[in-house]
């Protein structure tokens, strides 16, 4: 019997699959959590801690491959150390970094304020110096959060009044015209209406108001 010939199989490598895109092999493979996959060995710092691939890195910071990579390019993140494939490799001070980003954003400071902050921290002349320089921004933006805590309390205030003042209106007459919310005989006239309340019919003239458009 005649042997069977296969023809060979064309198979795809790396740097094919990604040059569409205009990426590296290693920023190709990053882009998919895959960095320093290919090594296939646990790798570990001089200390004995574990390092972590960039993938692992977005999983446990909730950041995306490209947001890290975005991070290094600006001066915010820096790799541990490079695996013998050349991927990058993080410690978990790399996680805590990415973690206060986070927090940061959270309290609504943008990437350039961030940066201003590591620049004043590298820059300063002394630890306290730069404690101090740190301790100065956390004080301003505790200010403003408890100024925000304060408004939404009032408003959450204003929302609950609201509600129990509406709830009365359950009891109205169903046949009753809407232009006689203005003058409601439910409530006791010498309780001012919620803000939320007596805007929906303010500022459209009263009762009068459709016969004076």
């Amino acid at each position: 019997m005649r042997s069977v010939r296969h023809l060979p199989v064309a198979t795809a490598t790396p740097e094919f699959l990604f040059a569409d895109e205009g990426l590296s092999t290693s920023e190709g493979l990053a882009s998919l959590g895959l960095d320093g996959a290919v090594d296939g060995a646990e790798e570990q710092a001089d200390n004995g801690e574990h390092l972590l691939q960039v993938g692992d890195l977005a999983k446990a910071s909730g950041k995306t491959v490209r947001a890290i990579h975005h991070y290094e390019e600006v001066g915010l993140l820096r790799p541990h150390a490079r695996s013998k494939g050349r991927y990058r490799l993080y410690d978990q001070a790399a996680l805590a970094r990415l973690r206060w980003i986070g927090k940061l954003h959270d309290l609504g400071l943008s990437l350039a304020q961030i940066q201003e902050m590591v620049r004043l921290w590298e820059s300063a002349s002394s630890a306290p110096g730069a404690m101090a320089r740190i301790r100065g921004v956390y004080t301003r933006k505790l200010e403003e959060t408890r100024a925000q805590i304060a408004h939404l309390a009032a408003l959450e205030q204003e929302l609950a009044a609201s509600i129990e003042y509406l709830d009365t209106c359950d009891t109205c007459d169903p046949g009753e015209l809407v232009r006689a919310c203005t003058c409601c005989n439910h409530h006791d006239p010498a309780e001012p209406e919620p803000h939320l309340v007596a805007g929906i019919h303010g500022g459209t003239g009263g009762a009068n108001g459709a016969a004076a458009r």
